[in-house]
């Protein structure tokens, strides 16, 4: 059986610090958001990352939930296309190595890459060339792969191809298989508002922060919850360090969050952060039970560049997963 089953864009993220908002408006790009790049774009930032320190981690936002859940315990699969270039091989070596089941999907354009500047306040501001993970497509999806999965995650950022995403959720819920739609990025809900309005109808676990609930209702985070609980059976709303918001039917949760000595990077909080709600969820936890693991996995890999955790921060985390 497979616990959890992501889909998303296939991508490496390349990690550096910046001083300030400087080489974001140089760069044009909007502090806090994920916008996609061109080729040429892309080759420009490359150039001035290369010049400069800049780390490397596996990346995509399916991806990061495919292996926090793996490490957790959980049997995990990931679905998106990578190329056939060394950062794609280094991308399998890595979710191999890590537990996580890897789509055996590939095509000639290079991996994709995510330029991501991290400033002094750990927020993180994506430039993403999606290269080979742009071309996954509807009818690539196999039917067999959503047989025996409890959850199927669905990165927003797929929404460049609306019917990839209407296939996976509709397999999904033919395999009896709870669909979790994370919903990205405020800019992207912001342009494709009626699109998520759309899916949140099919979507059985939302997972938003505070930003992306507000540019999907108009409201602030404890109405948003209530607004989007109308829709969809279980509702996450993140608050970032005032904690998470949950409903789950009748159940209504908060939880604080989990205190750290300095943020380093804020990529991957919320991925890691639902990796851990529904790792705990799964396990019967209950709705207050699961937000907290989700903080704790979320706290640790804002302390790390990346999603490098070291081996005593995941035993941390498993030690935490609450028990049947």
């Amino acid at each position: 059986m497979t616990d959890i089953f992501c889909i998303g864009n296939a991508l490496l993220d390349a990690l550096q610090r910046v001083e300030g908002d400087e080489r974001l408006q140089a760069l044009h790009l909007q502090k806090g958001a994920m916008q996609l790049i061109d080729s040429e774009k892309y080759a420009k930032i490359s150039h001035i990352m290369n010049v400069e320190n800049c780390e490397i981690s596996t990346g995509g936002s399916g991806g990061n939930v495919a292996l926090c859940s793996a490490r957790l315990g959980q049997n995990a699969f990931f679905c998106g296309k990578t190329g056939e270039d060394d950062k794609s091989a280094l991308f399998r070596s890595v979710m191999c190595r890590n537990g996580v089941m890897v789509a055996p999907l590939s095509c000639s354009l290079p991996m994709g890459v995510a330029s991501t500047f991290i400033t002094p306040d750990g927020q993180r501001t994506f430039a993403t060339y999606l290269g080979a993970g742009a071309t996954l497509h509807a009818e690539e999806l196999e039917e067999s792969w959503f047989s025996g999965v409890r959850y199927v995650f669905v990165e927003g950022y797929l929404v460049q191809d609306h019917s990839l995403i209407e296939r996976a959720v509709d397999l999904a819920h033919a395999a009896g298989a709870e669909v979790c739609l994370d919903l990205a990025s405020y800019n992207i809900v912001a342009a494709e508002h009626e699109f998520f309005a759309h899916l949140l109808k099919k979507t059985d676990i939302l997972m938003a922060n505070e930003e992306e609930s507000h540019a999907m209702t108009g409201l602030q985070p404890e109405e948003s919850l209530e607004a989007l609980a109308q829709v969809c059976p279980t509702v996450v709303v993140k608050v970032g360090a005032k904690g998470a918001l949950g409903a789950r039917g009748a159940e209504r949760a908060r939880v604080p969050a989990v205190a750290v000595s300095q943020v380093i990077d804020t990529t991957a909080a919320g991925d890691f952060f639902a990796a851990g709600f529904l790792t705990a969820l799964g396990r019967g936890a209950s709705l207050s039970d699961a937000l907290l693991m989700g903080a704790k996995c979320s706290a640790e890999v804002i302390q790390v560049m990346g999603t490098c955790l070291c081996e005593e921060a995941w035993k941390r985390l498993r030690a935490a997963v609450p028990e049947n």
